[in-house]
């Protein structure tokens, strides 16, 4: 018989050791690593003895795409490539509060020709039941549970006849009792994954895995998790808004940085089928600082709006303060403005603010905050009717981007007449891409296009355009 061998795991990063020790060698964490106990794996089970032959195919063959359940939440739906897919594990994860719970509960209880299970292991059973009766779904046919051992839940899942969809609450609290360790921990949260996943392929139904996140916003547990699973999504949102907004970061069955809108209400989460106009709906025309970005989450055009303050800085060194955007891309952009355009910016603090709550990441967004700074700066507002997008670099040349047309198309939708776009590319044009003849193009080359307009002097550096 194998005898069972000691390894010191680290909490933190799932490192082992073969001892004890105070600090993680890999993450650098303090009084992380813990004693667990593994079996040895039996003599002449490695080297290619014992096992069974797998057979080989050809890359090419005649698979049918995958079939898909709609959950009746078209936003949800979109983030996971257009429905479940039978055996397919979806990783949930976000803030305490954001609305995990509250989304799957509604996606499980609007399954009504499918039979679905709802196992929490955080709350009691009448707690989920309040929470469905204030959001009208205690009518639903869902099988509810709550429980947290491993080895009972699968039981009983291999048990029902009929199961399309199933949701734990959260995998945090599941425990395997083969293991000796707290639930939580990385081995826990490795082994309980393990097994719902084995029986969720098994039985061909969607799993879904709701995973708490630390304080730097990250799944919390080991980060073999995410490779596990199928799908992972993440709720986010600032509490100060109603908003909430579920990207997916990673997806087998559909594409990634795909996002679902939606508001948090009084009757559980609403989907917005039109978040350029919800994002806008409080905007004011003719403001200095206020800019209209022309931007692509997934395969999704939205318009939202940057804001930007510049004030006189107090201290010796100014201030530089982001909501919404990459610090780093808007210390870039300062940079360009000084060096190449020669704009004074160091005795100004800055100010930026990305409004509905939505964080952006693709540097298209750049050629929009330059236009805020702008316009902040010299107190002449952006034109309402206009929408600013493009890649600025570090010589100043403003560069192509992605879904061109695809924006401009956005931007007429909601009545916008003007753009301030980058040049297509050639590889573009060739594809045979129409442009959007119902809104004026103003095609910038140079950032000092833009600085021209609001009408600043730059100084007598040399902008270095065109060399």
């Amino acid at each position: 018989m194998a005898k069972a061998k000691a390894v010191f795991v680290c909490q933190a990063c799932g490192a082992t050791t073969t001892r004890w020790q105070g600090k993680c060698d890999s993450c650098g964490e303090w009084n992380t690593i813990v004693e667990e106990a593994t079996r040895a794996l039996p003599k002449g089970a490695t080297g290619g003895k014992g096992g069974a032959k797998i057979q080989f195919v050809s890359l090419k063959g005649q698979s049918e795409p995958p079939p898909r359940r709609k959950t009746g939440i078209s936003e949800l739906d979109r983030v996971c490539g257009g429905g479940l897919v039978a055996g397919s594990v979806i990783l949930v994860g976000g803030d305490p509060g954001i609305g995990k719970s509250t989304i799957l509960l509604q996606a499980v209880a609007g399954l009504t020709s499918a039979a679905c299970a709802y196992i929490t292991g955080e709350e009691a059973v009448d707690q989920v039941r309040l929470r469905a009766a204030r959001l009208g779904l205690d009518h639903a046919p869902v099988h509810l549970a709550a429980a947290t051992n491993v080895r009972d839940i699968v039981a009983s899942l291999e048990s029902l006849p009929q199961l399309d969809v199933v949701v734990i609450d959260s995998i945090q609290t599941m425990y395997a009792d083969t293991v000796d360790s707290a639930p939580g921990t990385v081995t826990q949260v490795r082994t309980c994954s393990h097994e719902l996943i084995q029986v969720a392929k098994k039985r061909g139904f969607a799993l879904f895995l709701v995973g708490h996140v630390t304080k730097e916003g990250t799944l919390a547990g080991p980060r073999v998790l995410e490779h596990m699973v199928d799908t992972v999504l993440y709720f986010e949102g600032d509490r100060g808004h109603h908003f909430r907004i579920l990207r997916a970061v990673k997806n087998r069955f559909g594409a990634t940085d795909e996002i679902g809108v939606f508001a948090m209400t009084d009757g559980g989460l609403r989907e917005v089928p039109n978040p350029s106009a919800l994002f806008l709906a409080e905007r004011r025309g003719n403001v200095s600082g206020s800019c209209v970005f022309a931007g692509i989450e997934g395969t999704r055009p939205m318009l939202i709006e940057i804001q930007v303050l510049v004030a006189p800085t107090s201290f010796g060194t100014p201030r530089r303060a982001v909501v919404g955007w990459d610090m780093g891309r808007l210390n870039m952009i300062t940079a360009v403005l000084e060096a190449r355009c020669g704009v004074a910016l160091g005795n100004n603090d800055i100010y930026l603010n990305v409004a509905g709550g939505l964080r952006i990441q693709e540097p298209a967004a750049d050629l929009a905050v330059a236009s805020a700074i702008l316009s902040a700066l010299s107190g002449e507002p952006v034109p309402a009717e206009a929408v600013v997008f493009g890649e600025i670099g570090l010589s100043g040349e403003v560069r192509a981007v992605a879904q061109h047309d695809l924006r401009l198309k956005e931007a007429g939708k909601l009545g916008f007449k003007r753009a301030w776009a980058p040049k297509q590319s050639a590889t573009v044009e060739k594809r045979g891409s129409k442009p959007n003849t119902e809104i004026a193009v103003k095609e910038v080359g140079h950032v000092q296009d833009i600085v021209s307009l609001f009408g600043i002097d730059g100084t007598s550096r040399k902008t270095e355009r065109g060399q």
